[in-house]
């Protein structure tokens, strides 16, 4: 007959638990009752997002084929060697050795924060301690501005806020590509939750006109937390006068045309255009922004202004108008008694070269004073000239003399005369004859 045989297995109970009151703390290395804090054992502080996964590894330098096991911030005992007491599946057995026992807490929640003990069931028993931290991200960030929109000039003021977050979260404000310093409060709510509001105040210019302006949440659990508005600023007219006609000085006869460019927030509807200290001419056409003005002349010198308007301001932009002679031309003098052709040169004053009114170079024209001047000085040049070769050949005239022998007068032929006049030349009178 076959009996039945049982068998059991006894393991030790683990040591009682010790109180709450009793554990060292973070900074305390030394012992608490009979509990050893080792150097022989390792363990690494985790922090881990809630609802991901904690891995926490008890590592041991040398053992002695001791037992290792977890126990949790209640000193409840999650894993003796391999096995697992407690009830709590999210507890996984990761890997186990006589070094190592490592174990994986998936779905982590704020009520799983706190410290772990690894210890290892020496007598008296060795332990180190890991710190689960819980990370809880901030909900999306909210901005809020209290001006809609904006006129240049004015301040304005935003907020920003970080909802519910573990730790606290840090606010930062951009405009564009500058960062501006905001104003944080943080307020503590429910169960280790934060609420971070930062305000921030500034003033804004018709530049910031289509700027964003970023609200940047930086916490341990999010990265890249943002949100952005944009700004909507007005500002007055901006106004600038172009010249269209003529290209350079405006002189008498010419037509003047003139156009009036304005740009602002909102587009101004109208554009005007006056004469200051004076009325614009009566025949002048004024289309829009168009001002035009035919055959002028200088009666029609004088300051001529734009303005523009919309609901935030009026601005204007003025064009001095100053009308020139008109211009002439003059034949180019010559000589009349000589083949030296005289060349004349072109002599303008620096008010003549360019008109800054109109942004353009004028051309170039002669005058009739400088032409006259300049002949005047050639004509008196050759006079002199004149003047000084005829006082130079009369002080270099030649001479020649004829000398006539005595007694060839009394001579009754030629071959009497030259005879009486052998050897007489010495002793005959001299006479002279000049030219020039």
């Amino acid at each position: 007959m076959l009996t039945s045989l049982s068998v059991f297995f006894f393991f030790p109970p683990p040591p009682p638990p010790v109180p709450l009151s009793h554990l060292p703390s973070s900074s305390n290395t030394g012992a608490a009752q009979d509990i050893v804090v080792s150097q022989n054992l390792v363990t690494d502080n985790v922090s881990v997002v809630e609802g991901e996964m904690a891995i926490i590894s008890c590592r041991v330098k040398n053992n002695d084929d001791s037992v290792i096991q977890l126990l949790n911030p209640y000193r409840q005992t999650i894993f003796f060697r391999d096995m697992r007491p407690l009830k709590d599946a999210r507890f996984q057995l990761v890997n186990f050795s006589d070094n190592e026992l490592r174990v994986s807490l998936s779905n982590v929640s704020l009520s799983d924060e706190g410290r772990y003990v690894c210890q290892l069931y020496t007598d008296p028993p060795q332990e180190a301690y890991a710190d689960i931290t819980v990370l809880i991200p901030p909900g999306n960030p909210i901005i809020e501005a209290r001006d809609e929109v904006l006129s240049e000039g004015n301040e304005t003021e935003m907020t920003c806020t970080a909802m519910s977050s573990k730790p606290a979260a840090t606010i930062r404000w951009m405009k564009g590509d500058k960062e501006l310093p905001g104003k944080p409060k943080v307020e503590l709510t429910y169960d280790k939750m934060y609420t971070v509001t930062s305000r921030l105040t500034f003033t804004v210019s018709r530049d910031d006109d289509g700027i964003p302006v970023v609200c940047i949440v930086d916490h341990p659990a999010v990265k890249d937390f943002q949100a952005q508005k944009y700004l909507e600023v007005q500002y007055k007219p901006e106004v600038k006068i172009v010249v269209e006609f003529p290209q350079g000085l405006t002189r008498e006869g010419e037509n003047l045309e003139l156009t009036c460019q304005a740009k602002g927030k909102p587009q101004p509807q109208r554009v005007n255009w006056l004469k200051v200290d004076d009325d614009v001419p009566s025949h002048a056409v004024i289309t829009g922004g168009d001002l035009y003005i035919e055959n002028l002349n200088k009666s029609y010198n004088g300051t001529y202004r734009c303005v523009a308007s919309n609901s935030v301001g009026e601005s204007y932009d003025d064009y001095i108008l100053y009308v020139y002679d008109a211009p002439t031309t003059t034949p180019i003098p010559t000589t009349a008694t000589t083949t030296t052709t005289i060349i004349t040169t072109t002599i303008s004053s620096p008010e003549d070269d360019q008109d800054s009114r109109a942004g353009e170079g004028a051309p170039r024209t002669v005058d009739h004073a400088v032409i006259g001047g300049v002949v005047a000085v050639v004509v008196f040049a050759m006079l002199c000239l004149l003047i000084v070769l005829g006082r130079y050949f009369a002080r270099h005239k030649g001479t020649y003399f004829t000398h006539e022998a005595k007694g060839a007068d009394d001579a009754a032929d030629a071959d009497t005369a030259i005879i009486n006049a052998e050897g007489g030349h010495t002793n005959s009178d001299e006479k002279k004859e000049y030219y020039i």
